[in-house]
């Protein structure tokens, strides 16, 4: 599979002839929402098998094959050339498809309202088939020990279905927002605490549960030790049901990092006690804040490497968000930034007829717009180059997977990439 990026004049048939594929191919792996009004800088996958790579300053076969991960004597069969032949800049060269690894997936999927959305529940049939695990969120713990169950409607029945893991994801929010005070009362007080977990037992029973997945956010420092504590005994009262325990944590760069997030959530306990963890690497960029990256490769690599010197890779799924944020600029502090999907991403660039740029040191596409009422904008968003950089990390550092948060919003060259770099493990 290739990763193309449209250059100025170009249009799906010159590209789709210079790949020897076909426009509908194109058109339908990556659903392009503008096929005859391509952007400059759009990013999409040619399914074809294998890929190709253009020589670059300084590049040798050896080193090609090391960056692309295809031993150089396979390139040089693939292309009928010698060991030593001399490479020269721009050579078009055939890369046979990459080995791939085992790797395992989860998704996140959020009901809101008083009913699942069509739109939802599609998307989570949709992305079933490359998952390990699906995770409706989430289940509101409450300060008796009881449970506020989210809308599941027929996230058990696709999971089954497609051999997932059904997560049951567990907060300690109150409207909609974590609270430390819930968080003291199931962590402290033991009577609530039995009881909840009793309540957690019979539900998970009920709906067929198989990972007991806490994210409990915004605990008070000082619960550190308590929640290490419950975790142990959640762990020993799930193993008898032979459930997995997962935790969601904060990104954290060092065991001492201090703030309302990350106090809390002991990386080395953790790393020790669950079966793995979901690492939060997103959300440098956020809505309430100025335009920037979602996710920055750098940031992201920073928390990684911490989180492997307080636990093993294969405990270790990487977070990703599966969305972007468009930005009204200047950035005034208390404004609201836009969510905006991958597809719906380049929409905008497409309406707006501005090229899309790509920052090589976060790995991560943007453009700026003038919007109607002459105010700029910023969008900052996720395509096949950027997903690709993560997949890259996760294979470099030997990490379990990745965690989307969250379903509902169009990236289809997302799993076709997956589908690309890993045999998804299936649980089910």
């Amino acid at each position: 599979m290739q990763i193309h990026v449209v250059r100025a004049n170009e249009s799906l048939t010159t590209i789709a002839r210079a790949y020897n594929t076909t426009v509908n191919d194109i058109v339908e792996a990556n659903d392009i929402p503008n096929p005859n009004n391509l952007v400059v800088g759009q990013a999409m996958v040619i399914p074809i098998v294998g890929s190709f790579y253009y020589v670059q300053p300084g590049d040798s076969l050896w080193s090609i094959g090391q960056k692309v991960g295809v031993p150089y004597q396979q390139i040089a069969s693939a292309n009928r050339i010698s060991l030593n032949q001399q490479l020269y800049v721009g050579f078009r060269l055939y890369i046979p498809p990459r080995p791939k690894r085992r790797g395992e997936f989860n998704a996140y999927v959020e009901p809101r309202g008083t009913s699942v959305s069509p739109i939802l529940e599609t998307s989570a049939r949709e992305a079933a088939p490359y998952l390990t695990y699906l995770a409706p969120f989430s289940f509101q713990a409450l300060r008796d020990g009881s449970l506020k169950e989210p809308l599941l409607n027929q996230f058990p029945a696709i999971a089954r279905a497609n051999r997932n893991v059904l997560m049951m994801v567990i907060t300690n929010q109150e409207n909609d927002q974590f609270s430390n005070e819930l968080g003291r009362i199931l962590l402290n007080d033991i009577p609530v605490q039995d009881r909840f977990l009793n309540n957690i037992v019979a539900t998970a029973k009920k709906y067929g549960f198989r990972d007991i997945h806490f994210d409990f956010e915004f605990l008070r420092p000082e619960d550190r030790e308590a929640y290490n504590t419950f975790l142990r005994k959640a762990k020993a009262r799930f193993q008898r049901e032979g459930w997995l325990l997962s935790t969601a944590l904060a990104p954290k760069t060092s065991a001492t990092q201090q703030g309302a997030w990350y106090e809390a959530h002991d990386y080395r306990a953790h790393g020790q006690i669950v079966d793995f963890v979901v690492i939060m690497t997103y959300e440098w960029g956020y809505s309430g804040g100025p335009a920037m990256a979602v996710s920055p490769i750098d940031q992201v690599r920073r928390v990684l490497e911490y989180a492997l010197t307080e636990m093993p890779p294969n405990k270790i799924l990487m977070g990703q968000n599966l969305y972007g944020y468009d930005w009204t600029l200047p950035f005034v502090q208390g404004s609201v930034a836009r969510a905006v999907s991958p597809q719906q991403a380049i929409e905008l660039a497409a309406a707006n007829n501005v090229p899309i740029q790509y920052d090589t040191k976060a790995q991560a596409p943007f453009f700026r717009y003038t919007a109607a009422d002459r105010k700029q904008h910023e969008v900052w968003f996720e395509d096949a180059r950027s997903i690709q950089a993560k997949f890259n990390l996760i294979k470099e550092l030997g990490i379990r997977g990745m965690s989307y948060w969250k379903l509902g919003l169009a990236f289809p060259q997302n799993w076709l990439l997956i589908v690309e770099n890993f045999n998804v493990v299936k649980r089910g």
